[in-house]
C-alpha cells in the first residue's frame, strides 16, 4: 500500500460519514418543523428528542467527519502537488471539486447555525424548505466525484 492510496481511502471514508450527516440532519430539521402543528405535551417531548438527535448528529458525526475530510483532502493535495506540481490545482476538474468542497462546507456551517436557531425557536424555515434542500449535498457530491474520477478539461 502506498501513501496516496491510504490518504485516498481515509478521505473517502470521511466524506461518506460527512455526507451521511449532511443528508440526515435536514431531515431531522423537517421533522422538527412539523412539530409546530402538534399539541402539547407530545410536541415538547418529540421536539426534545429531535433536538437531542440534531445535536448528536452534528457533534458526533458531522463536525469530526468534515474535519477529517478536509485533513485527508489536504493530504491528498500535498501528495499530488509533490507528484504533479501545483498546476493541477488550476485544472477545471479540480476547480469544480474544490468549489464543491467550499459549498459543502458552507452548507455545513448553515446547518450548524440553524441548529442553534431551531433550539431557540427562532428558525424561519419550514419542513418544505428542509425537504427541498435535503438533496443539495448529494448533487454537489455527484459533480465532485465525476470531476475527480474523470479529470475532465475544456479541450
Amino acid at each position: 500500500m502506498n501513501t496516496y492510496d491510504l490518504a485516498r481511502g481515509l478521505h473517502i471514508l470521511a466524506v461518506i460519514a460527512w455526507m451521511a450527516g449532511l443528508l440526515f440532519l435536514p431531515r431531522l430539521y423537517a421533522y422538527d418543523a412539523e412539530q409546530q402543528s402538534k399539541s402539547e405535551p407530545l410536541k415538547s417531548e418529540m421536539q426534545g428528542l429531535l433536538r437531542l438527535w440534531q445535536t448528536r448528529v452534528l457533534r458526533i458525526i458531522l463536525n469530526p467527519a468534515m474535519i477529517l475530510a478536509w485533513v485527508f483532502g489536504l493530504w491528498l493535495i500535498h501528495i499530488d502537488v509533490s507528484a504533479r506540481g501545483p498546476g493541477f490545482l488550476a485544472e477545471p476538474w479540480m476547480i469544480a471539486k474544490l468549489s464543491g468542497v467550499f459549498l459543502l462546507s458552507g452548507w455545513h456551517g448553515f446547518l450548524s447555525a440553524q441548529r442553534k436557531k431551531i433550539a431557540a425557536g427562532t428558525s424561519k424555515y419550514s419542513s418544505k424548505f428542509w425537504r427541498m434542500t435535503n438533496e443539495v449535498p448529494f448533487v454537489l457530491a455527484i459533480i465532485m466525484v465525476l470531476s475527480v474520477t474523470t479529470e475532465w478539461t475544456f479541450g
